[in-house]
């Protein structure tokens, strides 16, 4: 199978591995995009992979709260270039689609844009608003949360990224600036999982073998090899599942269940600004093609 340079150029935005080596995993894998990048990872020349992996898109995370703290709001509202999110009318068409999505528990894109604001749809404003600054726009997603207990949104990199936290318990101003650092510390670790309990089979399974290639290339004696998977697999747990994460802000080594104490973490939703989207960056792009054909 030929191996394109768009292909080498995907494989290095989700790994990060050099071009070369992109290019070689490719060649191995027959152009197979996910066995390669298991190559790069047995190599030891590409970190966890994660499917939304590419960050491109400019624009701006919303998110709202209901009054009784039940209910919370995440949309991500995208735009051509960075300069549009410092437009006011930009900034004030997020916030009210937000609170349109609250009062209407609107759950889904399709819905919102369906929505009559203002005597029209959204859809139709959106279009309107396009049409005035002169740039395209995109809502891309949403996400509603609603909860027995309470929900806490976060907004960091000033609208770059966005967390909803759902806890068990009451909303006191205690559990609340819990939560609320729960949430920042998903912003700022990214968190694969909940629990070990959400890991399915076939992801521990994979993660394991990359293990065992890596510790059988490193020279280590099949026989050890079972027992040092056992603490790969404790290992992975406490860095990929939020509750069993060291809390970021903790000064004794407590996971984020333990800071969280009386109260639980049920769930939480991470919006960035572009996750998953290709940016087109043509310099790099000739670049790569270069290598490939050289």
């Amino acid at each position: 199978m030929k191996i394109t340079a768009k292909m080498v150029k995907e494989l290095r935005e989700i790994t990060a591995a050099g071009m070369m080596d992109c290019k070689k995993a490719l060649t191995e894998k027959e152009g197979n995009m996910e066995e390669a990048i298991d190559y790069l990872r047995e190599k030891g020349m590409a970190k966890a992979a994660k499917k939304a992996g590419r960050i491109a898109a400019e624009g701006m995370i919303f998110d709202g709260i209901s009054a009784d703290s039940k209910t919370a709001v995440i949309l991500e509202f995208n735009s051509e270039t960075d300069f549009v999110t410092k437009n006011n009318e930009f900034i004030q068409f997020g916030k009210d689609l937000v609170t349109l999505a609250l009062a209407k528990g609107i759950k889904t894109i399709e819905e919102l844009k369906a929505t009559e604001m203002n005597g029209e749809t959204v859809e139709t404003l959106l279009t309107n608003l396009i049409a005035k600054i002169g740039e395209n726009m995109n809502l891309r997603r949403i996400k509603s949360v609603t909860t027995e207990g309470f929900v806490t949104p976060y907004n960091h990199m000033g609208g770059k990224l966005g967390v909803i936290i759902e806890m068990t318990g009451e909303a006191t101003a205690e559990n609340v600036e819990k939560a609320k650092g729960i949430a920042m510390h998903v912003a700022a670790m990214d968190p694969g999982y909940l629990c070990p309990e959400q890991v399915t089979t076939e992801d521990l399974k994979k993660e394991m073998a990359i293990a065992k290639v890596q510790l059988l290339e490193e020279g280590k004696p099949e026989k050890i090899i079972e027992n040092i998977l056992k603490g790969k697999e404790r290992k992975f747990y406490e860095e990929s599942c939020l509750v069993k994460q060291v809390y970021v802000r903790a000064e004794n080594k407590e996971t984020v269940e333990q800071f969280a104490g009386d109260i639980t973490v049920k769930g939480f939703s991470r919006f960035k600004v572009g996750d998953g989207i290709e940016k087109k960056v043509e310099d790099f792009a000739a670049e790569v093609a270069a290598q490939v054909n050289g």
